[in-house]
């Protein structure tokens, strides 16, 4: 303890002494100021980097829930299947919805897929 209170009286007695000016090349104004402008620049630096993250974030979650809304159109489209196909079954293809339906089915690789579109709108 007797060590410490040395060290503390003797750092007491330096910092009262007078301090020498040093000579240097920038008045301490402006070494404060380059200081505070590194810290700022640090500061934006650090919320500029945050910012992209919260924006990588923000465009992985976009993304997963795309490809969520994709997988349920996909199991929805799969459910439809048998109820399309039965839809199919039971159409007069000489009836007026029968007759528009072979014109709508033209733009699809089947009648099926065509059905599982016209009743997925429907019910939309």
């Amino acid at each position: 303890m007797d060590e410490i209170d040395r060290l503390l009286s003797e750092l007491k007695v330096e910092n009262e002494k007078p301090q020498p000016t040093k000579s240097s090349s920038q008045p301490p104004a402006a070494k404060s100021g380059d200081a505070i402008d590194r810290l700022l620049e640090q500061v934006k630096s650090d919320y500029d980097r945050q910012d992209c993250e919260q924006e990588e974030i923000r465009q992985a979650q976009l993304k997963a829930e795309q490809l969520k809304q994709q997988q349920l159109q996909q199991e929805k489209r799969k459910e439809l299947q048998k109820t399309a196909q039965a839809w199919l079954d039971k159409l007069d293809p000489f009836s007026p919805e029968g007759l528009w339906f072979e014109r709508f089915a033209e733009k699809y690789e089947s009648k099926l897929a065509a059905a599982i579109d016209y009743l997925l709108e429907s019910s939309s």
